[in-house]
């Protein structure tokens, strides 16, 4: 979508967008394929070496997949009437908090001519509304007021492109640019990529988050235009025990191995506080959003035996091969009784371990499953239509330093990666998270510093 195209006009009970915005501004200033049956030695023989430095990274694999050996608590959720997520603090609510079920990711590209004060006033705006609906409470000129009353733990997280640094006039961090392409496996399509601005939503109701969108989007309006929206859901609230792993549309426990609040993991790869990286700002990280199409009818292909040979772990748990329980940690060197690595070379676990310290990130994905009509047949390998499924994951990935963390994982994935078989990226998109703000502050503001 190009940025030279007009935002929609139009009135807000009475209200103009001039208007809201000051009366925004005032607030602010007053509140200071293996086919089933086949064998994986027919599709991939031999090993694969580990490669320089996994040996060093074993010791943090281990802490980060023991500190999340104990089970989730057998108890009652609270209704989700009174859940509420603080929004104010040092960093922005909506990656460390736990996922709900719920989220959609919305790009905004602003329009041409926005300056240094448009985009700090867009930002004041968008921050007001944000800390009012996480809150349970109604912001200005809402004119649906009972919609807000349920918080259902909704999030609002803001995450910004190259061009916002370039309005604000500052330097941008190193890594924020699109990610390298990765030709063997990327179809991607233009209208999944990028965006100036992300508002990242989330919540455990459903309504809750389609008025926050909706609410946020019409502040947004007379900035710029919406480039894409990207909707997603795990399990519904209650429906599981706290702090389960979610499963992906291939029944696949989805990000077993990632970093915790409780080992100090989450400090060290997200916020950048491991001795090999530094977070581009204080309380700041940043967000990959990769939309991977997923293969339902190829998969469907695959028996039980082929499909946990590629991942590298069992269906029924998310156990490693070679151990019991999920969060048991991988044993990469184990063999069987033929000489054959239990986890094969091109296993997804396998390619995805950590080969230096730095290479963790969080993965916080949503399930998204996307309307057919006049569906029939079957979608072969490769292709991203047709048959009777337009489904998959967007993934989001978190991380102090992408280029860092993120790409050699990545690039490891797109040589050798099982799972490619019947998975293909066709949307990618990088943003910086700034840090989080206190009242009377707002989302952004360093950059105005």
């Amino acid at each position: 979508m190009s940025h030279s195209e007009q935002p929609l006009q139009g009135t807000e009970n009475s209200f103009s967008e001039t208007a809201k915005a000051e009366q925004h501004s005032a607030q602010a200033s007053a509140s200071s394929t293996p086919l089933a049956g086949a064998s994986r030695r027919a599709v991939v023989a031999g090993t694969v070496g580990l490669g320089v430095g996994v040996a060093a990274t074993l010791g943090t694999q281990t802490a980060l997949q023991s500190a999340q050996k104990s089970q989730p608590k057998d108890e009652a959720q609270p209704p989700l009437i009174g859940q509420r997520v603080p929004f104010f603090g040092s960093r922005q609510a909506g990656i460390e908090t736990p996922a709900p079920t719920y989220a959609s990711f919305v790009a905004v590209d602003l329009n041409n001519g926005i300056d240094k004060d448009g985009l700090e006033r867009l930002l004041r705006i968008l921050t007001d509304d944000a800390a009012h609906l996480t809150e349970g409470k109604t912001p200005v000129v809402d004119q649906e007021p009972e919609l807000a009353q349920v918080a259902a733990s909704l999030t609002v997280t803001l995450g910004f492109g190259e061009r916002i640094f370039e309005i604000a006039g500052v330097k941008k961090p190193s890594w924020l640019q699109p990610l390298p392409a990765f030709e063997k496996i990327d179809q991607l399509q233009q209208q999944w990529n990028d965006g100036d601005l992300l508002l990242q939503f989330c919540a455990d109701d459903r309504l809750t988050l389609a008025h926050a969108q909706r609410m946020l989007l019409k502040d947004v309006r007379s900035f710029g235009r919406v480039r894409w929206v990207q909707e997603g859901f795990r399990r519904a609230y209650g429906s599981e025990k706290p702090g389960q792993t979610m499963r992906n549309l291939f029944g696949q426990l989805d990000g077993t191995v990632n970093p915790t609040t409780e080992a100090g993991t989450m400090n060290e790869y997200v916020w950048g506080e491991a001795d090999s990286l530094t977070p581009w700002e204080d309380g700041g990280t940043s967000v990959i959003i990769r939309r991977i199409h997923m293969n339902l009818d190829t998969w469907d292909q695959a028996d039980r035996p082929a499909r946990e040979d590629a991942v590298g772990r069992k269906l029924s748990n998310g156990a490693p091969l070679t151990g019991t329980n999920e969060h048991d940690v991988a044993d990469l060197s184990a063999t069987n009784e033929l000489g054959f690595n239990v986890i094969a070379p091109y296993a997804h676990i396998r390619r995805a371990s950590a080969q230096k310290p730095e290479e963790h990130i969080l993965r916080r994905g949503y399930n998204y499953d996307m309307p057919v009509s006049d569906a029939s047949g079957f979608s072969e390998h490769g292709q991203t239509s047709g048959g009777v499924s337009n489904s998959g994951l967007i993934f989001a990935s978190y991380q102090a330093d992408p280029v860092k963390q993120f790409v050699p994982i990545q690039r490891r994935l797109a040589e050798l990666d099982m799972l490619n078989t019947w998975t293909v990226p066709i949307g990618s998109a990088v943003f910086a998270i700034p840090g989080g703000c206190q009242p009377g502050g707002f989302i952004g503001e360093k950059l105005f510093a």
